[in-house]
């Protein structure tokens, strides 16, 4: 591996043969289609990775990834850097309004509560969309005595990971969540100048972490009653959208329900998918 020396300028820009090196070996890693108007983004983005491993240049970088040792240390890095990580809590509010007020009263009145109901948020980055559900869900065991759930998150950034599992978010980033659930479900940091706050422990105990890359192969024990899978999609091409999606309906229990992004959409696909709400799709 060749050190940049100190004082030594920035590295020249990306190189086309070495932008779509590193795209198609992208593509290939987690699907994520990187057209050539994305060279500018990859670029500014890897530059980082370039200062943290003291290379001089992006060819030299491609030459360490490309390498057995460098593929093993780096990929995580690398999908790290490449990966979008927008969310929030409450996003998309429509849908936990659909989710409480139509999905889970319908799974109540075919299967009561003798199976625990299983939820998958795949694509989770930070964590606000599993604590969000795990919010929904609790108000609903409250007034449904007997009712158990379970809620599975996975991204495929481990950095995005271990910062959903701590549960700690800046206060000012939480004006979406209802006063009651705050009272209920969070607790604020010991030195209030930090501005944090965090979901306590028993809510915390409600979602299981893991690492899940969608171009590898999946599969669970038991099939998911619900699967939000929102605004991950648009990162790939229809064909990988479709396999995904295919996937996606094979993982979910017979009248399981998909929620997708409100600027994602499923049309033209031979899905065995209904619609119920815009965005969302029960299994027929």
């Amino acid at each position: 591996m060749a050190l940049q020396p100190q004082g030594r300028s920035a590295p020249s820009g990306l190189p086309e043969r070495e932008f779509r090196r590193l795209a198609e070996f992208i593509y290939a890693e987690c699907g994520i289609k990187l057209p050539p108007a994305k060279k500018t983004m990859l670029e500014a983005r890897l530059h980082k990775r370039l200062r943290a491993l003291e290379l001089e240049s992006y060819s030299t970088y491609c030459d360490y990834l490309f390498s057995p040792k460098g593929t093993e240390l780096e990929l995580v890095n690398l999908i790290d850097t490449v990966t979008t990580n927008t969310t929030e809590f409450f996003r998309e509010p429509k849908h936990f309004d659909v989710l409480s007020g139509k999905v889970l009263p319908g799974h109540i009145r075919k299967q009561g509560v003798t199976e625990s109901f299983r939820l998958w948020s795949a694509g989770c980055s930070t964590g606000e969309e599993p604590h969000t559900l795990a919010m929904v869900l609790s108000e609903f065991a409250r007034l449904n005595q007997g009712f158990r759930f379970s809620i599975l998150a996975t991204d495929i950034s481990t950095q995005v990971l271990k910062r959903a599992m701590r549960g700690v978010y800046p206060e000012d980033r939480t004006h979406a969540i209802p006063l009651e659930y705050k009272k209920r479900y969070m607790l604020r940091g010991k030195n209030r100048s930090a501005g944090l706050v965090r979901f306590n422990e028993e809510l915390r105990r409600l979602i299981t972490f893991q690492r899940l890359n969608f171009m590898e192969e999946f599969a669970f024990k038991k099939p998911m009653h619900v699967i939000f899978c929102r605004n991950v999609i648009i990162y790939f091409d229809r064909p990988t959208q479709h396999g995904l999606l295919s996937r996606f309906c094979t993982c979910l229990a017979p009248g399981g329900h998909l929620f997708i992004g409100h600027s994602e959409s499923i049309t033209g696909m031979d899905l065995p998918l209904e619609p119920v709400a815009p965005t969302v799709y029960r299994k027929k």
